[in-house]
């Protein structure tokens, strides 16, 4: 149980870093 929800805590960060990503990609 505990090794799936540090699997989606990483599926969550990961998503927010390609935010992140995709949100530079626009300003710049």
């Amino acid at each position: 149980m505990s090794y799936r929800y540090h699997d989606g805590f990483t599926l969550i960060v990961v998503l927010f870093i390609l935010l992140v990503i995709v949100g530079c990609a626009c300003v710049y």
